[in-house]
């Protein structure tokens, strides 16, 4: 039901600013939650590539990485070239951080 439906006669209450603004606050620790994770996981990653000699870069992996952006972005009606520059910027700082831990 969209916003401007009515149920019953009632006209849906819509949500205040602050009550959206508390939503986007949630949702923003989320994705710093997300990327605490992912940077944890890849962390892993490079101490997994450190003790078996792998470089650090694998650009087939990242490729994958980005074409997977590319479909989530399109499931979720989010533009993709955004949702790319995110990824490419969260690869790359792990990147430095795996350099920098070698």
């Amino acid at each position: 039901m969209t916003r401007n439906e009515h149920t019953d006669g009632d006209r849906e209450e819509e949500p205040s600013l602050d009550e959206l603004r508390e939503e986007i606050e949630d949702i923003d620790r989320e994705i710093v939650e997300l990327i605490a994770r992912r940077t944890y996981v890849a962390d892993s990653v490079a101490q997994v590539k450190a003790d078996r000699g792998l470089p650090t870069t694998d650009e087939g992996q990242e490729e994958r990485v980005m074409e997977r952006a590319g479909r989530n972005a399109d499931h979720f009606d989010v533009d993709s070239n955004l949702v790319k520059a995110v990824f490419r910027l969260l690869i790359e700082l792990n990147k430095v951080e795996q350099r920098e831990s070698r």
